[in-house]
């Protein structure tokens, strides 16, 4: 909280003191140096650096720095070239700034300094390369591309655990950073902690820059997460869907799914009341198998800050999906599933050191493998497979039986998308899922009782409107509203490994501003000792192109 503080103390000094400044040096433009972020602009001019500078104060992390080296090279400008000065115009501007603008007014503007002839101290050229290189690996991570590492088995076999790959920005346009305010190389929270790496009492509005192309179906895409726009602040669960984790701890403090039904707002107030005022989450103690799990409440954040999610896009604006005995459809038509799609079977072998081979073969996720004998002591294993898989295991002389599973019970209650107790939606599953229409841009909806629970966080979250229902009506931003018109594009995503993924079956649609790129080949793989039991490097998997 401190240096956020410091730097909105730093923002009001510029406008207080470059104005002085801008009229001494002769540049003029005085009144643009009250303005707030506009006074860069002639701040720039005065120190005689190039325009686009300001547009590296747009990039997280490169702006902090280059905001020490403007502040150094405006105390050259006024004749403050010693190593002292230097220091105290980096590291103390809210000194310098005042001490130089109201204190030393016969301190005459000199201009930058002229290098021609001269020989730099190596610090001063280690310094500048070390300025360099940040500048331009924030630059590259920023608007090009940018390294992402994979933590869940959801896109198996396409992308394994311990993948580190590169996402290309250009793929579908780069983001203006919205929180433009953070730390270097750091995505949300600063190493090792829950404090934010970033500001977000100053902000940008969403704006994409040209790309190669459009999402199609079936890319892989890296997203921020649609649910992240809050989170339990605790490191394991910050990355999970806090709108879920609060329906199943209001269930769990009425007791039950039926009592839960009779008030669901009573109940979901009292979760926020554990999470943020009591600081605990007992659903979260339930799974972990403990008496009791402290957390430290709960926090916004913004779109550009939220948990980045890999998935392959199922569905594109204006399809109807669905899926129909774990097969999906889009506009009614079956859609043959990618190569590395994997469904759960039971597999049934005549030996049980054959469920090794079977690790071993085809590098099964020991977390997702239950293992042991059927009901008639059969040795046999719950595993994710390919189709490729299952008829290469077909061939092996131990192999008896595969018997596909397929969801035909729903999940826990209100964990699908929409996450609603109405028909047919509590009746969906994983496997059996929709009917369900993906909203594009520019088109307009009647909204009926049926597709309220569908659309309502579309309308109210992503597309920042007010929401009221009175009298049997709606209303929209105050006015009675019988049709909607979107104003972006969704997608709909899912993981290649079907059966353990949480994706848009549980939180809905991806928002079109929630793009952030598309993974284009790994550049290291690891083997990760939660899910693999080793740490062996992948060598066959560097470099490897991801589709």
């Amino acid at each position: 909280m401190i240096p956020w503080i410091v730097l909105i103390a730093l923002i009001i000094i510029y406008s207080l003191t470059l104005p002085s400044l801008l009229k001494r040096s002769g540049v003029g433009m005085e009144a643009l140096g009250y303005v707030p972020i506009v006074n860069f602009i002639p701040f720039l001019k005065m120190i005689k650096r190039p325009w686009w500078w300001f547009l590296l104060l747009l990039c997280p992390g490169v702006n902090l720095l280059m905001l020490v080296v403007m502040n150094v090279e405006l105390g050259i400008t006024f004749g403050k070239r010693s190593t002292k000065d230097q220091w105290i115009f980096g590291a103390l501007p809210w000194y310098a700034f005042p001490q130089l603008a109201f204190k030393e007014k016969d301190v005459l503007y000199v201009g930058p300094r002229d290098w021609t002839g001269k020989k730099k101290s190596m610090g001063r050229e280690w310094g500048e390369a070390i300025v360099f290189a940040v500048v331009a690996a924030s630059v590259i991570r920023t608007f090009f591309i940018e390294a992402f590492t994979i933590p869940t088995p959801s896109m198996e076999k396409t992308m394994l655990v311990g993948d580190y790959l590169f996402v290309s920005k250009l793929s579908y346009g780069a983001k203006i950073p919205q929180t433009p305010m953070s730390v270097p190389f750091v995505h949300n929270a600063m190493p090792g902690s829950m404090t934010n790496s970033y500001v977000d009492w100053f902000s940008l509005p969403y704006f994409r820059l040209p790309g190669f192309g459009d999402v199609e179906r079936f890319d892989p895409v890296v997203f921020n997460f649609p649910n992240g726009d809050t989170i339990l602040v605790d490191p394991f669960y910050a990355g999970h869907d806090y709108f879920g984790y609060l329906k199943k701890e209001g269930m769990y403090l009425a007791g039950g799914e039926e009592k839960y039904k009779l008030s669901p707002e009573k109940y979901d107030q009292m979760a926020r009341d554990n999470f943020t005022k009591k600081n605990k989450c007992n659903i979260c103690a339930y799974e972990k198998g403990v008496r009791s799990y402290p957390i430290a409440g709960t926090r916004a954040r913004p779109m550009d800050k939220k948990e980045n999610y890999v998935k392959r896009c199922v569905g594109v604006p204006g399809d109807n999906l669905k899926i129909v005995n774990r097969q999906l459809y889009i506009n009614n038509e079956m859609m043959p599933d990618q190569e590395g799609v994997m469904y759960s079977y039971i597999v049934r072998v005549k030996n049980s050191t054959t469920l090794d081979k079977i690790y071993e073969e085809f590098k099964v996720n020991r977390n997702d493998q239950r293992r042991g004998t059927d009901q008639y002591g059969i040795p046999a294993t719950e595993s994710s497979f390919t189709a490729s898989d299952i008829e290469k295991l077909k061939t092996w002389p131990d192999f008896i039986s595969a018997e596909p599973l397929i969801d035909t019970l729903p999940d826990a209650p209100l964990a699908l998308y929409p996450n609603s107790f109405l028909e047919p939606f509590a009746s969906w599953t994983k496997d059996n899922f929709g009917p369900i229409h993906i909203p594009a841009k520019g088109e307009n909806i009647e909204l009926t009782p049926e597709n309220i629970a569908l659309y309502k966080r579309v309308i109210v979250n992503y597309e920042n409107n007010t929401w009221e229902e009175k009298g049997g009506q709606i209303f929209i931003n105050g006015q009675l509203a019988t049709n909607y018109q979107f104003k972006q594009d969704y997608y709909w995503m899912m993981g290649d490994n079907r059966h353990q993924s949480a994706d848009s079956r549980y939180w809905g649609f991806v928002p079109e501003d929630h793009i952030v790129g598309k993974p284009v080949f790994t550049w290291f793989s690891k083997e990760n000792p939660e899910y693999q039991k080793t740490t062996n490097i992948r060598w066959g998997r560097m470099f490897k192109t991801v589709k």
